[in-house]
């Protein structure tokens, strides 16, 4: 089959690998019909290649339908289409029965100390191969999959593999009061669906990114955007009574804009051994943490800042002195997919399209194209906002 592999930093090809197979009585193998390019993608793309290996294949947010299953497999039959969760979980361990399937036990990676496995993310989560292929060996089928009906597009459904629940759980993590002020740090595409379904919910909502066709995309959807400049905190401060914000996201995480000397630490490190930089990222990685040092500062005393943009340092410095007088609430972690389907399935399928699921994909291309739109998609060109593949 084809598949886009990782081959060196900035460098992911199409190449031709053996077809997945069943592995495990427990495995399915699904056709994918499309794989979408998350940021996260982005960061194995710059910055994690000490925990690739040169071929692994790429991506965790794939749909598809079933070719084939284990003799074990009970809730699946071949022709089922699904969606599979970018999380790796077994439904039935302590973690899981308690909606966080990011930390699954099962399949809990401890030889880094990591949480659940992940499809095609690094030693860090479990290095399994990813869905950005014409074909996926799903782990665990019966419990990591996400079944869906056959009449709607794929784009309806497609984002419930990762970005969709990473956004609702953004937004619950941020505990906004009824009626509250809901700022977003960030609008890739979790900024935009975070963004959306504080519209939803009946936020007020105030959003920040430094790209203008991002903040436009908002703006269709009733969201008041901002630039990103160096008075923008200030700004939206003004708008909030001079308290700030009830609730902040940080949909942006570790590659925020600024930090340039962070920047050019991360660079540095990826230019070590492999053998040399992996404990240096694992233990004293260091992130660009401007998006997170201004959310902290916009949100009001006594309000919480939730993190749905992924973090990876362990050397982090953060302002405790701040944090503590202003009695802020922090939340964060990776998405638990299965927790939020039973919410997000029946807005994915009304007819009225509430949360714009068919008004984010800005490219939708074929799989050989992908090496091509890695970079567009990081150097924020062509108006690119998310990337669809279809295999």
């Amino acid at each position: 089959m084809k598949a886009l592999t990782w081959q060196g930093k900035r460098n992911v090809t199409v190449e031709e690998v053996a077809d997945p197979v069943i592995e495990q009585p427990t495995d399915a193998v699904i056709r994918v019909t499309s794989s979408a390019i998350c940021g996260s993608d982005l960061h194995l793309y710059e910055l994690l290649g000490p925990f690739i290996d040169r071929g692994d294949i790429l991506g965790h947010e794939p749909m598809g339908t079933v070719v084939e299953i284990g003799s074990d497999v009970a809730e699946l039959a071949v022709g089922d289409r699904v969606v599979i969760p970018f999380n790796i979980a077994c439904g039935h361990c302590f973690m899981c029965r308690h909606g966080l399937q990011s930390q699954c036990e099962t399949t809990q990676v401890r030889e880094y100390g990591s949480g659940a496995a992940l499809f095609g993310y690094t030693k860090l989560y479990g290095q399994v191969p990813g869905g950005q292929a014409e074909y996926l060996r799903v782990p665990l089928a019966d419990y990591n999959h996400i079944r869906v009906g056959a009449d709607l597009p794929d784009d309806r459904y497609l984002y419930l593999s990762d970005i969709l629940p990473t956004a609702w759980q953004g937004v619950e993590y941020a505990h906004v009061p009824e009626g509250g002020t809901l700022a977003i740090m960030g609008l890739g595409p979790v900024g935009q669906f975070v963004s959306r379904i504080g519209i939803h919910r009946g936020y007020r909502v105030l959003a920040v990114d430094p790209v203008p066709e991002r903040r436009e995309m908002a703006e269709r959807h009733g969201v008041l955007t901002y630039d990103l400049t160096d008075t923008v905190v200030d700004e939206l401060r003004d708008l909030t009574d001079g308290r700030g914000a009830d609730s902040v996201v940080d949909a942006v995480g570790l590659e925020a804009h600024g930090s340039a000397g962070i920047g050019l630490m991360q660079q540095a490190v990826g230019l070590l051994p492999d053998a040399v930089a992996r404990p240096m990222l694992d233990k004293a990685g260091v992130d660009r943490l401007a998006a997170l040092y201004a959310s902290i500062d916009l949100v009001r005393r006594g309000g919480t800042v939730s993190l749905s943009g992924v973090y990876a340092g362990d050397a982090d410095i953060l302002p405790m002195k701040t944090m503590f007088d202003k009695q802020l609430s922090l939340r964060m972690g990776q998405c638990n997919v299965k927790r939020w389907i039973d919410d997000l399935l029946p807005l994915v399928e009304d007819p009225a399209d509430p949360l714009g699921v068919m008004d984010l994909a800005t490219h939708h291309a074929s799989l050989d194209e992908a090496p091509d739109l890695y970079a567009t998609f990081q150097r924020k060109e062509d108006g690119c906002i998310k990337v669809v593949l279809n295999p």
